[in-house]
């Protein structure tokens, strides 16, 4: 089989995923108190809807809201709920979250089960929204709406790159759960009208790829596409075009080309929630890193402390470089070991001084290098310049919020420039200038 990949740009990058790759998924014991946030996802965060002093059931909901775009959130052990208080986020922000004291009976909620060939697809969306399902590769859009699609689709593709360097947790998933993820995407593609589901692997997980097409050889629909191992092979405009060669158009969703884009987790997060009742309060993270112990892949409780997840893998290795909340490329650094597991983290990194490169703000040479990396097409170089002087609608007029900020010109950058930290400035800084320009009647500029 052809390996398939996208056209433009992106680059092969140190992919350091040998030291969790072959490690099966291990669980921790959950914690003696869990907090979990009232906002875990893109869109209008939750408010709580128990109070102190309540007694929970692991699974349970503790925080909802009646914005379109949002999904609850569940208490992840059984017990006494001590405190409704802002608390840390990884990345150093607070947010509402609900305490909860584990009294280690795991006494469990599960939502009413059917068997999906009897459900519609409204009551599909409708168990994926009470369970709480949100997009577990990281972008964190509530999976509900996603099913919904605004036009007609006809593909369903499951990502299963994983293309960030260190992550191996939806390739383990891909492994040890097949047969769930087989079901979660049928689910996915009953729930959106979709004819065709393709389950889309690099080809540095040989054995995903043939777990995978095991299980799926009596499926009528269902296939399998490899990709070649290039980053960004799982950003969504990327994979769609590798995968359908369809393009979707700037400013445009894949809904635009009759396609869905799903996670490995999430997809397999589905599928617990129409089988077996089970709400989003779990969730399996890598924790790797040249500057950790023991890497692992481990199932954890979502609100359980992330230093609790570092002591479980040995701890680290002398004081890391850096610490990391995702992929190397995207993920935020960590402010904060004592915050909390969250549906969307896929990994803890802890890097040492070699790994982590740091920028250091050289002067640019000049020499393209971030254009001819870029996945979109796009002038890195100028987007940085123009965002980090405040130039906010001219950046614009050049691609500026077509930007994936997938990191690669950074990473190709031979004078270790910011421009993606300048490239995220400047997207806030013209999305604060429309904001403003719309409540006065004016233009933006």
């Amino acid at each position: 089989m052809i390996a398939k990949t996208f056209p433009r740009g992106g680059a092969e990058i140190p992919h350091r995923k040998e030291a969790t790759e072959e490690k099966p998924i291990v669980t921790l014991a959950p914690p003696a108190q869990v907090v979990i946030p009232l906002r875990q996802h893109i869109g209008a965060p939750c408010e709580p809807v128990v109070s102190v002093g309540d007694y929970v059931k692991m699974g349970q909901i503790v925080g909802d809201s009646q914005q379109f775009v949002s999904a609850p959130v569940h208490a992840s052990v059984s017990g006494k709920v001590t405190a409704i208080e802002e608390r840390v986020l990884l990345n150093g922000t607070k947010c509402l979250a609900v305490v909860i004291e584990n009294d280690g009976k795991d006494e469990e909620y599960t939502m009413p089960t059917r068997p999906v060939e009897k459900m519609s697809a409204e009551a599909i969306r409708e168990t994926v929204r009470n369970a709480g399902i949100v997009g577990m590769g990281g972008a964190g859009f509530p999976t509900h709406i996603k099913l919904n699609p605004p036009k007609a689709v006809d593909t369903v593709i499951i990502n299963g790159a994983e293309c960030e360097p260190y992550l191996t947790c939806d390739h383990r998933l891909m492994v040890e759960r097949t047969e769930e993820l087989v079901r979660g995407t049928k689910a996915i593609m009953k729930a959106a009208g979709a004819q065709h589901g393709i389950i889309a692997i690099e080809a540095n997980k040989p054995d995903a790829i043939a777990a995978v097409e095991e299980a799926i050889q009596d499926e009528q629909g269902l296939s399998v596409s490899v990709l070649q191992v290039r980053y960004p092979q799982g950003a969504e405009k990327q994979l769609i075009k590798a995968v359908v060669n369809r393009e979707v158009p700037s400013g445009k969703l894949p809904a635009e080309v009759g396609c869905i884009v799903s996670n490995v987790h999430t997809a397999i997060s589905i599928d617990a929630a129409l089988t077996y009742g089970k709400t989003s309060y779990e969730r399996v993270v890598t924790v790797s890193g040249g500057a950790v112990v023991d890497p692992r892949n481990i199932l954890v409780r979502i609100g359980t402390p992330l230093k609790e997840l570092m002591a479980f893998c040995g701890g680290t290795l002398g004081e890391p470089a850096a610490l990391v909340g995702g992929g190397p490329m995207t993920g935020p650094p960590v402010e904060s070991l004592d915050a909390p597991v969250v549906k969307n983290l896929s990994g803890i990194l802890a890097l040492t001084q070699e790994e982590a490169g740091f920028d250091e703000n050289r002067p640019c040479i000049r020499c393209a290098r971030c254009v001819n990396a870029c996945p979109m097409g796009l002038l890195p170089l100028s987007l940085g310049d123009l965002s980090n002087h405040d130039r906010f609608a001219e950046a614009a007029q050049i691609g500026l919020m077509d930007c994936i900020e997938c990191s690669l010109c950074s990473f190709v950058c031979p004078s270790k420039r910011a421009l993606v930290t300048w490239i995220k400035k400047g997207k806030a800084g013209w999305t604060a200038q429309r904001r403003a320009a719309s409540a006065t009647g004016e233009k933006a500029v």
